[in-house]
């Protein structure tokens, strides 16, 4: 892979917007540029971009999908300004929406599937925050 070469103003810029030593330039870019991180669709919550949705540790960013079948019915939410919104109704937390759906207490990290924005894979939910 080929190496970039910065002027040292720009690379003292992306220094600049590294919110601890762990963070590496490349990481800043993939923030700015809305990637989420190499490999993986978690980014840490350390400094989360306006509208994505965080929750428990994870961050999805805004127009992520999540959807599940429940009663061989499909419903689908979607992040948007910050919250998961299922049928015009924001929810904090996926349990939350899916006992919404449900009537009762369910577990909303197995109850939903997620889609990245731009991405074609469907994934449960649940993943994310083993990797978090």
């Amino acid at each position: 892979m080929p190496a970039l070469k910065f002027i040292s103003d720009v690379f003292k810029a992306l220094t600049a917007r590294r919110t601890s030593e762990d963070m590496t330039e490349n990481d800043v870019l993939r923030q700015l540029f809305n990637l989420g991180k190499k490999g993986g669709a978690l980014t840490k919550t350390d400094s989360p971009i306006p509208d994505d949705w965080v929750t428990k540790g994870v961050r999805l960013p805004s127009g992520t999908e999540l959807r599940s079948t429940y009663k061989g019915k499909t419903y689908v939410a979607r992040v948007n300004s910050g919250a998961l919104v299922l049928q015009g109704q924001r929810f904090d937390s996926p349990s939350a929406a899916a006992m919404s759906i449900t009537g009762s207490a369910v577990n909303g990290w197995t109850f939903w599937e997620y889609k990245l924005p731009g991405q074609d894979r469907w994934q449960i939910l649940k993943s994310l925050r083993r990797s978090a």
